[in-house]
């Protein structure tokens, strides 16, 4: 088995993984220029990224 064969995706639609990479690190370039956070899950929970890095819930508890 070739490296390219052992690197794929098993997606029928391989293209899509790479899609979803360049789109997520847009996201983080765009929250930077904006002076904004971006919002995605993470180990089952929600959670704010901000330009500088920090990385907090998007609901404390309680806040559901």
């Amino acid at each position: 088995m070739s490296e390219t064969q052992k690197n794929m995706s098993k997606r029928k639609f391989g293209w899509v993984d790479k899609w979803v990479k360049m789109t997520g690190e847009r996201a983080r370039i765009d929250a930077k220029a904006n002076n904004t956070y971006i919002v995605y899950e993470k180990n089952g929970e929600l959670v704010k990224e901000f330009p500088n890095g920090d990385i907090e819930p998007l609901y404390n508890d309680g806040d559901r």
